[in-house]
């Protein structure tokens, strides 16, 4: 412990503190990308699971089952590695933004799939009943209704996103975990482990706490909405 109270590793810590927000500003752009394929693949994915076709729905059920039963660091190194012995490497920041996307389309597309579950059949039958092909019904009538239901565990989905950026340090990446420990390991820099993990943490907090008190307040905000519309269905009646 006598590092996390050393004035010199400090010293080096602040001095050097450019770094550090360099790597919070690759770790933010790397999940920002990665969000956008994730949410991409989640929805094609979950729409597919929903569906009646039992091919599109065995194929989605595929890429759930094999991306969340095999760890994101395999998966990483796979494609990284995959594609630099091909001769077709695309960098390890695309590298890191193309596997997280995929990672966590499988998780948001359990999320959409249980949000879409979760409306009364009857809802499914009333869209039908009006001549709605799957498309508009979907988006007319399902889709927005789930929207509540999705949400609080798609910002969570975010949270760990943002997180899981720190395992591309194992491909030499420039995310904040990765610029820590190449500061820590450094010639010029090294030494001052406990200083620099503990700022890199205190990062991570600041970037994933309000994330996660958001998705906590919106999920409350939601069950204490419902709760007054049941209330006043009750008292109607």
């Amino acid at each position: 412990m006598a590092g996390l109270f050393s004035a010199d590793a400090w010293e080096k810590v602040w001095t050097f503190r450019g770094t550090f927000f360099l790597g919070v500003e690759h770790t933010l752009m790397t999940a920002v990308f990665a969000l956008f394929i994730s949410l991409l693949l989640g929805i094609a994915f979950g729409l597919m699971s929903t569906g009646r076709n039992k091919a599109l729905r065995a194929i989605a059920r595929v890429y759930v089952e094999f991306i969340q039963n095999t760890p994101l660091l395999l998966q990483i190194c796979f494609l990284y590695y995959a594609l630099a012995f091909s001769g077709n490497s695309i960098g390890i920041i695309a590298t890191g933004i193309i596997a997280l996307g995929v990672y966590h389309g499988a998780y948001v597309a359990e999320v959409i799939r249980a949000g879409i579950e979760a409306i009364p059949k009857g809802q499914f039958e009333a869209a039908e009943s009006q001549g709605f092909d799957y498309f508009q019904k979907m988006y007319y009538i399902i889709l927005p209704q789930s929207v509540k239901i999705i949400l609080p565990p798609m910002v969570n989905q975010v949270v760990n996103l943002v997180k899981n950026t720190s395992c591309l340090y194992i491909i030499g990446g420039t995310d904040l975990i990765s610029v820590t420990y190449s500061f820590v390991t450094g010639a010029s820099t090294g030494g001052a482990y406990a200083p620099a993990y503990l700022l890199s943490g205190l990062l991570f907090f600041v970037i994933c706490f309000p994330l996660s008190t958001l998705a906590s307040v919106w999920e409350n905000s939601l069950k204490k909405r419902d709760a007054r519309v049941t209330v006043t269905e009750e008292a109607a009646a």
